[in-house]
């Protein structure tokens, strides 16, 4: 099996091949070459099978960010949500026709590939006691959430065309995050557990009863894998799929953060942000999730083995990256 990862110098792409390089198998075949793809080369962790590291424009995607004969691709690249509604431009061209780049790569390779495709919450908008149904019709509030709900469609026509054999998983917030703040609206949910772990303070622009629909990174990186290699037989024409993740509250979080580190909350500083309150404000706060459950996706974990895990897996590399 051959894989190729868009956006693999990103923190879920690098999780993702690290897993690959690890298990060196997917959904119970070999894995025999694995090719990682981003503006800059990503790097390229110790494996058993070739792997190869591609540098250029998602827009214009060379022929070899995605060899012929590549079996499976996450197609993770995307300007996100804070940066796509600060940048119009950049986010429709990135988000948008480098999704139609991806689909014109599998034509050309008449083999259909399986593409796992990460969309987000963002994709929809609900009121902080709202919790979505399976079939909730996607409104986005913000330009984000409409580039991915508008890839979500055009990958499914191309998988209805035979183009590709597409899986979108619409991903929860994902925290904690690893390594430094990025321009995502939602980076604040990572920075105030990962902040104080590293004895740093950190600002959190919403009020403490605000909601959120959250996964941990080991739990995301299940359920795309899980989108690589199980049977679409049954999806028919939808091809999006809003998987189990947890519905939390700042102040549980906080809680969870001081039961592993106690006092740690006290880092973490009320400083209002219209601008990232107006966004974060319109994702919905809970989904029933129920279909993902029947396709085999796995159910999260509690909030405070969400922090026990970032400590396990990413703290150390964390303060080593930051100089800390």
């Amino acid at each position: 099996m051959k894989i190729s990862i868009l956006g693999g110098g990103g923190f879920l792409g690098r999780k993702i091949a690290a897993r690959l390089a690890k298990d060196g198998t997917l959904g119970g075949k070999p894995v025999t070459g694995l090719t990682l793809f981003d503006m800059a080369a990503p790097p390229k962790p110790e494996a058993l099978f070739p792997v190869a590291s591609v540098a250029g424009d998602l827009v214009e995607l060379p022929d070899t960010a995605v060899p012929a004969g590549t079996d499976v691709i996450f197609h993770l690249a995307a300007v996100v949500s804070a940066a796509a509604e600060a940048d119009y431009d950049l986010g429709r061209r990135v988000n948008l026709r480098g999704t139609d780049a991806v689909i014109d790569r599998c034509r050309a390779l008449g083999t259909r590939p399986r593409v796992v495709f990460t969309s987000s919450v963002a994709s929809f908008s609900g009121s902080q006691d709202r919790t979505m149904p399976d079939n909730a019709r996607q409104v986005p509030g913000n330009s984000y959430g409409a580039q991915k709900a508008a890839a979500e469609l055009i990958l499914a026509d191309a998988s209805r065309r035979g183009f590709l054999d597409a899986v979108t998983i619409r991903l929860p917030t994902v925290i904690v995050r690893p390594g430094r703040p990025n321009k995502a609206a939602s980076s604040f949910f990572s920075a105030i557990v990962r902040e104080p772990l590293l004895g740093l303070e950190t600002e959190l622009p919403v009020p403490d009863d605000f909601s959120v629909w959250v996964c941990s990174p080991r739990r995301a990186v299940d359920w795309l894998l899980h989108a690589a290699a199980m049977d679409t037989g049954a999806m028919g024409l939808d091809r999006s799929i809003d998987p189990p993740g947890i519905s939390t509250t700042v102040a549980h979080l906080l809680q969870a953060l001081d039961e592993v580190a106690p006092g740690a909350s006290k880092q973490v500083k009320r400083v209002e942000d219209k601008a990232i309150a107006d966004i974060v404000s319109t994702w919905p706060p809970a989904f029933e999730a129920l279909h993902a459950r029947t396709l085999g996706f796995s159910a999260h974990e509690p909030v405070l083995e969400v922090v026990r895990a970032f400590i396990e897996d990413d703290l150390a590399a964390t303060k080593a990256e930051r100089g800390l």
